[in-house]
């Protein structure tokens, strides 16, 4: 973990309340990584939330939009740029999202389908981590 971050923006109500948080770290091979999670939707946003990934290279960058793009009536897009090109494809339709199926089976059936226990244990102390560790900012 490089830093965390959290704040409380817009809810001084609830002075417990991280209705923000960012955290940069970098892993055992040396990539860097950032994530961002906030409680804010603006009421005139076509969806409840905007889901992306960036994928930064040195020769190209992969965005995925999962939910939504400003202006369109839907997301589902990936854009790809590199040194040859720069393109964007429609996967509307093509992907589905099967993690959330398998996730809900998961729980059910006690398997390990959507995610390995593993996995989840480190995804849930790198979280505790990060806000234990998250200077507080607002």
């Amino acid at each position: 973990m490089v830093r965390s971050q959290i704040a409380n923006y817009a809810h001084p109500q609830y002075p417990e309340l991280d209705d923000f948080g960012d955290c940069m770290l970098v892993a055992d091979n040396g990539a860097s990584g950032y994530f961002r999670v906030d409680w804010f939707t603006p009421d005139g946003l076509s969806n409840w939330g905007d889901g992306r990934t960036f994928i930064l290279g040195t020769e190209g960058f992969i965005e995925l939009r999962k939910y939504m793009n400003l202006g369109e009536k839907s997301g589902s897009r990936v854009y790809l740029a590199n040194n040859k090109e720069e393109t964007s494809f429609d996967v509307r339709g093509k992907v589905g999202f099967p993690f959330f199926g398998q996730l809900i089976l998961d729980c059910l059936n006690r398997t390990e389908t959507a995610m390995k226990q593993e996995h989840a244990f480190k995804a849930a102390e790198l979280a505790i981590k990060a806000q234990l560790m998250a200077e507080k900012i607002k």
